[in-house]
């Protein structure tokens, strides 16, 4: 089993550009963010109409 996981891996690594891989990272990182602000935005909202009732 070893023995087919380190020239995958290798093959991986040399099959993906850093600068793709970083590109993803980001990409992940800024749909996550925007999602939590919406959340966050939601949440004081919804907090806010229980005051008012």
């Amino acid at each position: 089993m070893k023995k087919l996981y380190y020239p995958s891996a290798f093959l991986l690594l040399l099959c993906l550009s850093s600068c793709s891989v970083i590109g993803g990272i980001f990409k992940a990182g800024a749909v996550v963010g925007i999602i939590a602000v919406v959340v966050v935005i939601g949440i004081i909202i919804w907090i806010a109409s229980m005051f008012r009732k």
